[in-house]
């Protein structure tokens, strides 16, 4: 159980008021709110250890030491075995762009990329660009528009013996649809190809599991899980290792730094530990972290947030909205607590603007699935996007 008296009393941003209103935030996965400790990790790492790392003196030294903890406990997160496998960039696009790069460079004429129409574009369009420029071919896997969840015969049928890469999103960002990751890494290997996976929208609800899930590579965002922003990515050692990653000649070519070629935000990397930490708290055992934490506390998120979206489809049923996704109150078990609506009479932006001149923040627009808002024929308005996070409230 989540004690939400004590949860929201350590996010600053709660206690904002609009007018007479309370601030409510259904933006979480545009961005959520962050807690006073990765707040105060941030600070004190640029009031008292600014500097970069492997140096002589003590700073350096912190510096390093900040930077080897978010790397332990980002893979903690992951559920990987091996820190070293674990990057750090500015955002999961930036690190998607340095990935698809890197594998162009590898692609051949006759080979194919796999995409979906259910994935956010970061994970879209740096796999066509890279196609492109070498010369091969992207097939798309189609969205079954009657509940906006992927169509897995479809994917089947695109990959084939000269697919390279399938890139594919563990929770879209848009509708809150689950893909099943473990299924389609033994769809994607059994053809020799490389399984991609943004888990960006995935990591505030449910807890990544890369050993579970068997990819290659997984991607998520510190600042959509109460954290800085910033970008994660994990890959398999080999993956890592073997690909040809651009990077300046002193970086040298061991991992992981051979994936970071510029200096990166020491400050981010310590509120990013101190955000997984925060996670690991919700587990109800004071002082606890680590993995056995994190499953504990996930398993509460969850809990706390699929009761909310049960309110929330139930509620949206009354209204003359229409829901894209799964919109059954008993079935948000299979979903992410991600709501996208539109009204019968007024477009998406109206109905934003209305909610947020009365301190409701939601999203309106495509949210970056491009591909998905097409196929629902919502383009260019796009939906309404309620986000639920575990800090909301029913009332």
């Amino acid at each position: 159980m989540i004690d939400l008296g004590a949860v929201r009393a350590q996010f600053p941003a709660l206690a904002r008021r609009q007018g007479e209103h309370p601030v409510v935030y259904f933006d979480g996965p545009a961005g959520s709110q962050v807690p006073q400790r990765v707040i105060d990790a941030i600070a004190d790492a640029l009031a008292h250890h600014n500097a970069n790392t492997h140096g002589l003196f003590a700073s350096s030294r912190e510096a390093t030491a900040i930077e080897d903890d978010a790397r332990r406990m980002a893979a903690e997160l992951f559920g990987a075995s091996d820190p070293d496998c674990v990057v750090f960039g500015p955002n999961a696009t930036t690190l998607l762009f340095a990935l698809s790069r890197a594998i162009g460079r590898t692609l051949g004429g006759d080979d194919e990329i796999v995409v979906t129409q259910l994935d956010h574009d970061a994970n879209v369009t740096p796999w066509h660009l890279a196609a492109r420029e070498a010369g091969a071919g992207v097939r798309v896997a189609r969205v079954r528009t009657e509940d906006s969840e992927l169509d897995l015969d479809d994917l089947a049928a695109a990959v084939t013996p000269r697919t390279r890469v399938v890139a594919v999103t563990a929770a879209s960002n848009a509708t809150g649809a689950l893909t099943p990751v473990a299924r389609i890494a033994e769809l994607a290997h059994a053809f020799g190809a490389l399984l991609v996976v943004d888990a960006v929208h995935f990591a505030p609800h449910r807890l990544i599991d890369v050993a579970a899930w068997g990819c290659d590579v997984a991607v998520c965002s510190p600042y959509k899980f109460f954290g800085p922003h910033a970008g994660l990515l994990w890959g398999r050692r080999e993956t890592l290792e073997q690909l040809p990653a651009y990077r300046v000649r002193p970086v040298g070519d061991a991992l992981p730094h051979r994936w970071m070629p510029g200096t990166p935000s020491f400050e981010a990397m310590a509120g990013t530990a101190a955000a997984i930490r925060y996670i690991a708290s919700l587990s109800g055992v004071i002082g606890a972290e680590g993995r056995d934490a994190l499953v504990a506390a996930y398993r509460n998120i969850a809990g706390h947030e699929q009761a909310l979206c049960r309110r929330l489809l139930a509620g949206l049923a009354d209204l003359p909205v229409t829901v894209y996704g799964l919109s059954d109150p008993d079935r948000v078990t299979d979903r992410a607590p991600t709501v996208a609506f539109t009204h019968a009479r007024r477009s998406p932006a109206e109905v934003a603007a209305y909610l947020g001149e009365r301190g409701v923040c939601v999203w309106h627009g495509n949210y970056y699935a491009l591909e998905l808002s097409t196929a629902l024929g919502r383009e260019p308005d796009g939906m309404v996007r309620v986000g639920l996070l575990h800090y909301n409230t029913d009332g």
